[in-house]
């Protein structure tokens, strides 16, 4: 499973660990992932993501997971946020 949040993109960086003799080694900053369900209110139904713990504080302060695919670049998406995306956004066309 990939270290990349469903939501916004965020993955891993690279750096390095420096010892107290300034010797430098590779290392990888990890995200901090989540496992969350998050409700759509427009398409009443429930998805399971894996986001990471900034990603979650954005759908909140967006108003919940239909306010932040709203406001979501397709880019950055993965896939299956992209398909709900597409469905809430066929959902509102619909709907008025």
């Amino acid at each position: 499973m990939s270290r990349k949040c469903d939501l916004t993109g965020k993955a891993f960086q690279t750096g390095h660990k420096v010892s107290h003799s300034n010797r430098k080694t590779k290392r990888r900053f990890l995200p901090n992932l989540v496992n969350v369900t998050l409700t759509s209110e427009a398409l009443e139904r429930a998805v399971r993501f894996r986001i990471s713990a900034n990603a979650l504080k954005t759908v909140d302060h967006r108003g919940g997971l239909d306010g932040f695919l709203a406001k979501a670049k397709d880019v950055e998406l993965s896939p299956k946020a992209l398909d709900l995306k597409r469905q809430l956004e066929k959902k509102l066309a619909k709907a008025g």
